[in-house]
Parts: structure tokens; sequence; C-alpha cells
């Protein structure tokens, strides 16, 4: 693909999707064409609200479109797994918002089917594609901290308690681990590889979801990260990464990062990198610029990265015995 102009579809037009179609706005050679929803009151209101022309009653009309190029997945965590496959084996390339799947299992079956397919395919952890965190990325592989022991890092908030919300519902992969706990997963996951030691604790809500977790992780070469997660608590949003030579500390919030205070040697520099747009924007011009190139995934995000964060999520709730409805 080499057109100019990517359009875009929005399956499902809920707050995260309203979020992700605000980037959009931002994001050079964007255009978002097409909006589905179960209803057509929603469907409309979307388009409303966004300018979009095209508007589907039932997902599979916007599989369907031939108006669109890829379509980005915004719906609750349980129902990516079959969402994404929708598109795909209608020959739509996909970016699905994190968790890319409640499952190892499934996020393998997603995988398979994008590369038999030969179709482009991402996990939307917006983070990653933050300018900053390529400064990150920078600082460590150029030993600016020497080698790194320790990565520290949490997100945890408290949302209001409603056993039906998604948030604590196990119906919609509720539980702090899938919808918060992914990031320093995944932080972990881009500075230190796969984990080859896996352990944590997690309180357990009424409704049988972990609404706080601890989590450590062990990796080859003497690395450790402690990680934290909660849906019921304001933690500090903070990340700090220690080396042998120095440290460095990415300024809170660190999933919508802007700025980082790098310790190395006796030197302490602030690095700033503003972001444009809300951020969004970031995630969607890393897709346009793969399917551009005809690219099948991120050298950013790998897909087999986003399979082993998965592989590590599913390590961690085994351990605290958290089975979603139909696992």
């Amino acid at each position: 693909m080499s057109a100019e102009i990517v359009r875009w579809g929005v399956l499902g037009p809920g707050s995260i999707a309203r979020a992700f179609a605000t980037g959009l706005r931002s994001a050079s050679g964007a255009r978002l064409e097409a909006v589905a929803s179960r209803t057509r009151e929603r469907a409309d209101a979307f388009g409303e609200q966004f300018g979009v022309p095209r508007r589907h009653v039932g997902y599979e009309a916007l599989a369907d479109d031939p108006e669109v190029d890829i379509v980005y997945i915004a719906t609750p965590h349980p129902f990516h797994y079959e969402n994404m496959l929708l598109c795909l084996e209608r020959g739509k390339p996909v970016v699905c918002e994190k968790p890319f799947t409640i499952n190892a299992a499934q996020a393998d079956t997603v995988i398979r089917t994008a590369r038999e397919r030969g179709l482009f395919a991402m996990e939307g952890m917006w983070t990653r594609f933050f300018p900053l965190m390529g400064r990150l990325r920078e600082v460590f592989a150029g030993g600016a901290i020497g080698e790194g022991v320790l990565l520290q890092a949490d997100f945890g908030f408290r949302g209001g308690f409603d056993p039906r919300g998604r948030l604590f519902d196990p119906a919609l992969g509720g539980g702090s681990l899938l919808d918060v706990g992914v990031y320093p997963v995944s932080l972990a996951s881009m500075l230190f590889g796969r984990p080859d030691r896996v352990t944590g604790l997690a309180c357990m809500g009424v409704t049988g979801v972990d609404e706080v977790a601890a989590i450590a992780l062990g990796y080859p070469g003497d690395r450790l990260a402690l990680l934290a997660s909660a849906v019921r608590a304001n933690t500090a949003q903070d990340a700090s990464l220690t080396g042998t030579e120095g440290r460095v500390r990415v300024e809170s919030p660190w999933w919508r990062p802007s700025a980082m205070t790098l310790w190395s040697g006796d030197e302490e520099r602030r690095i700033e990198e503003p972001f444009a747009g809300n951020g969004f924007n970031y995630e969607a011009e890393e897709a346009m610029r793969c399917l551009r190139e005809g690219r099948t995934e991120s050298a950013v995000l790998p897909l087999e990265e986003t399979l082993a964060v998965m592989r590590t999520m599913d390590a961690l709730r085994a351990g605290w015995g958290l089975r979603y409805p139909g696992e």
C-alpha cells in the first residue's frame, strides 16, 4: 500500500475509541472514514462528533467496507479476539487496543491468522510509540546508565466500584492486570525482553478479579522488574530504571511520557520530549508507515513481543487462580 491517505475504521465507539479518533486528527495522512457499532444511535453519535461519513450497524459491515484500509478495534477486552479475527478474515489489517487478547492462546491464533493472510496487525500499546520512549530506548542501549539491573514501575488508579463494569466483572476481563498492569509489563518487555521467572501477589476483590497486584519478574543477566497495578488505589505512576552506572526516572505519568531525568556518573540531566496531539497519533502513524512500506508488523512492537507479554500475564493469573469465563 502506498496511498497518501490511509482510511481508518473504528470498531466499537466507546471512550477509548473517542480518544483514538481525537489523536487521529493529529496524525499526518490519516482519515477517519468509518465507524461500526451494534446500534444505530451510537454509530451516529460517534459519527456526528468526529465527522465520520460511513456509519455501520454491525461489525461485519465495517469489515466488508471497501473504503476502509485499516481497522482500530476498541471493544472491551474479551471481544478483541473475535473482532480481530473477523477483520483479518475479511482482509482488513488491524490495530487492537491493549490488551491484545484475554490470553496467549487467543493472541497466538490471531497472529497466525494475520501471518497466513499477509496482513498487518499490531497491539495498540500507545505508550510504546511516544517520542520519549524512543529516547529511553536510546539511553538504555547506549550504556549511559551501564548495565540495567532494576526496573520499578507502577500504574494504578481508583475506579468507582461497579460489579458489572468492565474493571470488576470477570466476564469483561476485569481486574488491574489486563487493564493497567499490561503497561508496566510491556515496559519491562521493551527494556529487558522475555522474563524467565514470573511471580506476583494479588488482592482479589469480591467479584473475583485482581484489584491490586504486585509483580516481580526475573530476566537473564540478573535483571529484575518490580511492578504494580491497581484499580482500587491511586499509585505514583512513576517508572525508574537503575543501572550499574546510573539511573533514569520517567516522570509521572510515565505511561503518557514527556520528560525524564538521567543520572549518569556525576551528571544529572532532564530530557524533554513534548508530544503532539493526545499521543494516540503516534501509534496510528506507526501503523500507517508499516502499511505504506508493505510491512505486516511493527519493529517497535513486534507480534512475538505482544505474545510474550500475554504469556507473562497468563503465568501471573495462573498463580492467582484467576480464570475468565470461557477460558
